[in-house]
């Protein structure tokens, strides 16, 4: 895991939040993990799941924990914020 990686996916999901009614967490250590723990499943199961949530290996039921899952909309708007807290109202 290098440094590039974790900018590059930074990138990602920042232009992901960019324009709508949430943004990245303010709290640098929280982005830094979960991009980290991305970044490991990233290398494990080959794509980027969200580190909350449990991969069994299985592409097709995996897809919705795929960042940003399928939940974090209705996390956010019931919690302020996603399950992970990648991102905040």
């Amino acid at each position: 895991m290098t440094d590039d990686a974790i900018e590059e996916l930074r990138k990602k999901v920042a232009a992901y939040a960019e324009g709508k009614d949430f943004r990245l967490n303010p709290d640098e250590e929280v982005v830094e993990m979960v991009l980290k723990g991305m970044l490991k499943k990233r290398e494990k199961f080959g794509a980027d799941y969200c580190p909350c949530r449990m991969v069994s290996g299985d592409k097709e039921k995996d897809a919705p924990n795929i960042c940003p899952c399928a939940y974090h909309l209705e996390e956010l708007e019931r919690d302020g914020q996603c399950h992970c807290r990648l991102y905040i109202k």
